[in-house]
């Protein structure tokens, strides 16, 4: 496979995974990086030691004192330039997006997308930086308010998403005066190096001081270490409710301010009044894009009896058209899972529900021969399922669809959407508009994002994103 696109990023086969801003700084210890899609060693990243964790911060903290006080215009001028980058190097990242992480490199180039869309926002949000003036209640006393930036903001990304989740919170986060600590998946690190090494360049030529967004490399452990520093006012963490929990308690024991996008299990609801083509375009991206692994990923699919049979005919036939392989090759619609872990947590749930009594539908597998030596190449499968069932109530961050019948009205399928441990997406499809407000009314969908007649995958800059209940919260908060 040509990587010409690791070297136009300034990738190595080794890599420095500590930055301080504008310098890397060297390690003995590393990590390597092998592509889920052919299996082959991409390079390896340096590994953060507490002495150089303390080295980041300590050049962070120095830097938030300069930043802050860079006019809020000027902060989105710096933060425009890195989006004018991004475009130049969009083909490049997304395919090492695509190649480090599996996905598609249309979804790839999607996710590079995604980040120049930010920048473009955070500009303008540059100029808006509003407070609010207010009349007082005391004589000649003129009250109002003003934000100010609170320092650093550590961010903790997940692997299925390496480059877009880190921008959205870094991106604002710059325009606000605040500067960034980025921890990314130890599973997808060259991603990091590769954003960071583009980002440089930025910072280099505006002479922005070193700290004001640095990267730190390895496992959960270097991970703790921000989360219980209280030099880090605001933790943004994105992965499982499990992590999620971990990472809450430590930031909440510190009374720092956590930010949490955590596990989804989402389903779409089909009425009996739903328009098949649309379903089937939501339900099938939703649950095989990016092969199952996007927080955002269908999971459940609830169907009214009345278009049961129809829905998992039409449904299970167009499993059977679905190219499995390597994700830069465009004739193909889904690639490999993240790793070997992640094949064998698929299985366990294929076995799990089989064992609770569901049926399955479409079989699933791992695929072998030479395209798929990697080892992580799955089918997607569908099973019938009843939704009270451990394995449907559980996520399994991989592309099988549970398959549920409901009865009676809409009020009944939502009633089985919500009950489930969490609230990221969901979505109905119908042509009632009765129904569809059913549906987003305050006794409707529990979840952060609500959609009609599209899937639940997806977001769109500028909108909320985010989810209740084990999802995570603190959404709200504001940097």
């Amino acid at each position: 496979m040509k990587t010409s696109f690791l070297k136009n990023l300034d990738l190595h086969k080794k890599n420095e995974g500590t930055w301080t801003g504008l310098k890397a700084l060297k390690s003995d210890t590393y990590i390597e990086s092998f592509s889920p899609v052919d299996g082959k060693l991409i390079g390896s990243v340096s590994v953060t030691s507490k002495k150089d964790y303390e080295k980041v911060v300590n050049t962070a903290q120095k830097a938030f004192a300069e930043w802050r006080l860079f006019p809020a215009p000027k902060r989105g001028e710096i933060v425009r330039q890195y989006g004018m980058e991004l475009r130049k190097y969009k083909e490049s990242l997304g395919q090492l997006v695509s190649y480090e992480m599996g996905k598609s490199l249309q979804e790839g180039l999607g996710e590079v997308q995604e980040m120049i869309d930010i920048c473009d926002f955070a500009v303008g949000l540059s100029r808006q930086l509003y407070g609010l003036s207010m009349h007082s209640e005391r004589p000649l006393h003129r009250m109002y308010e003003q934000w100010h930036p609170l320092g650093i903001v550590g961010i903790i990304s997940a692997f299925n998403f390496p480059v877009a989740v880190w921008s959205w919170n870094a991106m604002i986060a710059m325009v606000c005066g605040d500067v960034c600590i980025w921890k990314a998946s130890e599973k997808t690190p060259l991603c990091a190096v590769a954003c960071q090494n583009i980002l440089h360049k930025v910072l280099k030529a505006n002479k922005v001081p070193e700290g004001v967004s640095c990267i730190i490399t390895g496992d959960y452990k270097v991970g703790e270490w921000m989360t219980h520093d209280s030099r880090v006012p605001l933790i943004s963490a994105t992965g499982s409710t499990r992590m999620g929990k971990i990472v809450g308690t430590a930031v909440a024991e510190r009374l720092g301010r956590s930010l949490l996008e955590l596990g989804g299990n989402n389903a779409i609801i089909v009425t009996d009044s739903a328009d098949l083509n649309l379903v089937l375009t939501g339900a099938l991206f939703g649950a095989v894009g990016t092969c199952g692994q996007r927080c955002t990923s269908t999971r459940r699919l609830i169907v009214h009896e009345n278009l049961y049979n129809d829905v998992k005919s039409k449904l299970t036939k167009a499993y059977t058209q679905l190219k499995i392989g390597n994700p830069l090759n465009s004739k193909n619609h889904v690639g490999p899972l993240i790793d070997k872990t992640a094949v064998n947590n698929y299985l366990l749930a294929l076995e799990s529900a089989v064992d609770q009594g569901a049926t399955v539908l479409v079989e699933g597998g791992v695929l072998k021969g030479k395209e798929y030596e990697s080892g992580c190449y799955v089918k997607p499968c569908i099973i019938e399922a009843e939704n009270s069932l451990p394995i449907v109530q559980h996520e399994t961050f991989a592309p099988i669809l549970y398959l549920l019948k409901y009865k009676g009205g809409v009020a009944n399928a939502i009633t089985i959407q919500n009950a489930v441990p969490q609230g990221l997406s969901s979505a109905i499809m119908t042509t009632n508009l009765r129904e569809a407000e059913s549906f987003l009314s305050s006794s409707g969908s529990d979840c952060g994002i609500a959609n009609v007649n599209i899937g639940t995958s997806g977001a769109e800059i500028g909108g909320a994103f985010g989810g209740e209940k084990e999802t995570g919260g603190g959404q709200g908060v504001r940097i």
